[in-house]
């Protein structure tokens, strides 16, 4: 069964008789539908609707895991504190002693729990940092396998801070609930999916040569139409923007970056919360 530790996530711990009501006020994901053995896939946004943070987020008695980047738990368990106010809850960053792995392939090993972003990328088993750290080095395959499923990386396939959800595609993976409530940065959240004005996606990408370096621009002709990101084995990810795309295809414009030809793949599908 292929597994490999995923050295670049970080845990925070959310515990108490309050805590699924007190990150229900303020994630995209509906709280009532995570479940021992049912994770889900939520963002903490700005009020503006763009994501700070996202993770998978999987429940254990009362308490609550948040499995978020390494280098982003700090800052989050600082803005959940900032958000507590008078909630019986207490918030620890777990990043230190305990750690991710990712398991496929097969049947998942006890205690691992389905990624609920697309069931192609197999299962997340929390565990202590340093047994986890003792599995062989796959994160290679497991980067091939997130690709193929056009599942996005913050920090590398669109940035934090600076992307709304569904530029990042959280749509079509179950990361925005659309009938919860109010959380923070909800109204613009809405407002763009009820306008259907979404005009950036990360789109599965295939080149005919090595993959140019992540960031480099996507271009139809001069005109630049997006990013690239995350790439392996010829096959990447990139945020493009979708009507300049059509655009191209329509005029039959072909697309490259960094002198490389690009071929755009369609959306990923996904089980869309509506």
């Amino acid at each position: 069964m292929p597994s490999t530790f995923l050295e670049d996530r970080g845990l925070v711990r959310v515990s108490g008789s309050e805590a699924r009501g007190f990150l229900q006020g303020l994630f995209t994901c509906n709280l009532e539908r995570v479940a021992p053995g049912a994770p889900g896939f939520g963002a903490l946004l700005t009020p503006q609707g763009k994501i700070l943070v996202d993770f998978i987020i999987s429940q254990e008695g009362e308490a609550f895991w948040l499995d978020a980047p390494l280098t982003l738990a700090a800052d989050l368990l600082k803005r959940l504190r900032l958000y507590r106010l008078r909630a019986q809850i207490d918030l620890t960053d777990m990043s230190e002693a305990m750690g991710v792995a990712a398991v496929w392939g097969e049947a998942a090993p006890p205690g691992a729990e389905p990624d609920p972003r697309q069931p192609g990328l197999g299962a997340r088993l929390i565990g202590e940092r340093a047994a986890l750290a003792a599995l062989p080095d796959q994160r290679a395959a497991y980067e091939a396998l997130r690709i193929a499923c056009a599942v996005a990386k913050g920090g590398v396939d669109f940035a934090y801070g600076d992307t709304f959800p569904h530029e990042a595609n959280m749509d079509l993976v179950g990361g925005v609930d659309f009938k919860k409530g109010c959380y923070v940065g909800q109204e613009v959240v809405s407002r763009v999916h009820h306008r259907n004005a979404a005009r950036r996606r990360i789109l599965p990408v295939k080149f005919d040569a090595p993959a140019p370096a992540p960031g480099t621009p996507v271009l139809a002709g001069e005109i630049e139409i997006g990013t690239l990101g995350s790439s392996v084995a010829g096959h990447g990810l990139a945020s493009i923007r979708t009507d300049k795309a059509q655009d191209a295809a329509a005029a039959g414009t072909p697309l490259t970056a960094g002198g490389v030809a690009v071929t755009l793949g369609p959306l990923p599908s996904g089980a869309q919360q509506g």
